[in-house]
């Protein structure tokens, strides 16, 4: 074979080998770039485009016939649909230890599990509050928890409470608002034991149980102004002249127990807005709202601030071992009127946070408290004294579907349908929202 032979054979073989080797690069290319993006996908979808959980993906819990738990509330919440609202595990230790809790801020979420209790299980809930048994059609007011702003709240644990509380004292100090506070803990409390009434006053305001089994005493103790007050109205709150307040002397009814009751809960506010002569060293200095006697009108916020700092300095400057709470006044949810003039409730759902106003009263009456308490926070502290706030007025303004209503009396449709009845829009059915207020107590017992 020639040169020229030889030198054509070369380049063939030439050419043939830098083909192949161009096809095997080729498929080695498309097969990384097949591997590759097969794996991205698999290990990391696209966040934006990943689809969304429907609501009609969703079961919807009915714990009765007539109410239906709304999932949105879950989503205004950022929780998963279909998770329990209170999972421990739904918060990582490590944010919760890093986010301050505002115990006292928060929404009701629904809660399918609804109360510990109901009328037929508890004997201390009084006819009033007995919405269950008075005959209230819905039941949805029942199906909610409160959620605080960043952390988790445990329930109410009886029994450990009342191991907690053995051979201890409690007493809750103040008006009605208190003994509807008083019959909520009795109940949830006689899921483990019942109390055993061993004292009530003339007036069966001011009443003693004890558990037995745990020698541990629970009191409501009637002073609704906390200072001496002659009250003269009826059973229906018909006054029949202004109360007269002496706003330098506490009540004996409280002060002379205070230094043997273990843990309290002191509350008033309401009954500050009647109409009241006040005195002070035994002297008439003023009233409120008195238009046919011959004296200055100083308002009931003078005679609030003057009897919550008299209160306070007394707690503060005590150095009493136990724990005492002050708890801010509680609002009411009437419309179109108020008690005595045909006043009504009629929303069945809680309102969230931010949606419902408070009323001018109630703004006040919280202001003065929490003022009062911050002016003697450090004195209590100085002196050793444990007392602490349980600013609970946010809490049960987003609940105007927790009252009575027209059903603080037996069945009171029965007879006519549109009969014109008083409705109470200022206590609470029992059970309701005021349970959550031993939720609230409890973990702050145990962890503050």
């Amino acid at each position: 074979m020639n040169l020229n032979g030889k030198l054509c054979l070369s380049l063939n073989k030439y050419n043939q080998l830098l083909l192949k080797l161009a096809v095997a690069i080729l498929l080695m290319g498309l097969a990384f770039r097949f591997l590759f993006f097969s794996s991205h996908e698999f290990f990391s979808p696209d966040l934006e485009t990943a689809p969304a959980v429907a609501k009609s993906d969703v079961t919807e819990a009915t714990p009765t016939d007539n109410f239906t738990i709304d999932v949105s509330a879950y989503e205004d919440q950022n929780l998963e649909p279909g998770k329990e609202p209170y999972d421990e595990n739904e918060m990582p230790q490590e944010d919760q230890e890093e986010e301050k809790c505002d115990i006292f801020t928060g929404d009701w979420i629904p809660d399918q599990s609804g109360p510990v209790y109901t009328n037929e299980t508890c004997a201390f809930i009084e006819g009033h509050q007995n919405c269950m048994r008075n005959g209230r059609p819905d039941s949805g007011y029942l199906y909610w928890r409160w959620k605080p702003q960043n952390c988790q709240l445990p329930p109410f644990n009886a029994e450990k409470f009342l191991n907690l509380m053995r051979n201890k004292t409690w007493a809750l100090i103040g008006d009605s608002i208190s003994r509807n506070h008083v019959q909520s803990l009795l109940c949830m409390l006689s899921m483990v034991e019942k109390a055993v009434e061993v004292y009530q006053d003339e007036e069966n305001k001011s009443k003693t149980w004890q558990f037995r089994s745990y020698n541990f005493t629970l009191s409501v103790v009637w002073s609704p102004f906390l200072v001496k007050a002659a009250i003269f109205e009826d059973i229906n709150g018909v006054s029949t002249s202004e109360v007269e307040l002496h706003l330098d002397k506490l009540d004996k009814k409280w002060t002379e127990q205070y230094f043997n009751i273990d843990y309290m809960i002191i509350s008033t506010g309401k009954w500050f807005l009647k109409s009241a002569i006040y005195y002070e060293n035994d002297t008439v200095v003023g009233c409120h709202y008195c238009p046919k006697r011959n004296l200055t009108e100083l308002g009931f916020d003078y005679a609030y601030n003057k009897t919550l700092h008299q209160v306070m300095d007394f707690i503060a400057t005590s150095t009493h071992k136990g724990l005492i709470f002050f708890r801010t006044s509680t609002p009411d949810h009437f419309e179109n009127g108020e008690w005595h003039n045909g006043g009504t409730c009629k929303k069945t759902t809680p309102a969230k946070q931010g949606k419902i106003e408070i009323k001018d009263l109630h703004r006040i009456l919280r202001n003065l408290e929490l003022a009062a308490f911050q002016d003697t926070a450090a004195k209590a502290v100085e002196n050793g004294v444990n007392f602490k706030l349980l600013d609970f007025t946010n809490l049960l303004l987003l609940r105007p579907d927790g009252h009575p209503g027209p059903y603080r009396n037996f069945h009171p449709f029965a007879k006519d349908k549109n009969a014109a009845v008083q409705n109470d829009c200022l206590h609470w059915c029992l059970p309701g929202p005021l349970d959550a207020w031993n939720d609230v107590i409890m973990e702050m017992m145990l962890n503050t």
